[in-house]
């Protein structure tokens, strides 16, 4: 046979059998049981109704906590996420920076090689030297009748092939400032070109520095074999 349960009010409280210090209703929390035992038609002060409340009371207590609970790990989460992404960002700055530091290296170290006048610089010469093993010398600019005969090969070679070509390559830019190209003249001792007459010009004169290196080197030759 089914046992009857025991009516509450015939029951031992179970906050004191745990040890635990009873609660009691706020006056709020009595209105609302007092209204409900109206309700239903009972007397009041009840322990039916004040269970009832009481038992809501710990629900809503108890769902409160639990969102509580998970607003928190949600803002843990979130702030989780945020400092991840703020170390990445930084990661990312820090190699922008540093790829923009070693850029501006870089191009500081080939302005230097570069003699603004037109032609290398002697670091610029050393930095080839290291990079393709060339043995690159500075510009002839004596005057023809100092020269060595090597001396006239090397210039009248370097004239025929920068101003000698078919197709001359610009010599000044958008803004009409000499090119590159054009600035080479200065580095051997010659005006600079603007136009394309002009670096024809050094191209002739290479070509006749050539003709009297081949002369010399031919007579020379005689001289040997006689």
């Amino acid at each position: 046979m089914a046992r009857t349960p025991r009516a509450p009010w015939s029951k031992a409280n179970p906050r004191k059998r745990a040890g635990k210090a009873s609660t009691h209703l706020t006056t709020a929390e009595k209105a609302k049981a007092k209204a409900r035992a109206k309700r239903a038609g009972r007397r009041y002060p009840n322990l039916v109704d004040n269970m009832r409340v009481a038992a809501k009371k710990a629900a809503k207590t108890k769902t409160s906590g639990r969102k509580r609970t998970a607003k928190s790990k949600t803002t843990k989460t979130t702030r989780g996420a945020a400092s991840a992404k703020s170390r990445t960002t930084k990661r990312t700055t820090k190699r922008s920076h540093s790829g923009a530091r070693k850029t501006k290296r870089k191009a500081a170290s080939r302005a230097r090689e570069k003699d603004p006048r037109g032609g290398l610089t002697a670091a610029g010469r050393k930095a080839f030297a290291e990079r393709d093993g060339a043995h690159l010398k500075p510009g002839v600019t004596k005057k023809v009748s100092e020269m060595t005969p090597q001396e006239m090969r090397r210039k009248g070679s370097w004239a025929v092939r920068f101003y000698g070509r078919e197709k001359l390559p610009p010599l000044v830019d958008a803004d009409g400032q000499p090119t590159r190209l054009a600035l080479s003249a200065h580095a051997w001792g010659e005006p600079v070109p603007r136009t394309v007459a002009a670096a024809r010009r050094i191209a002739a004169k290479g070509e006749r520095l050539l003709a009297r290196y081949h002369r010399i080197k031919d007579r020379d030759a005689g001289g040997r074999r006689g």
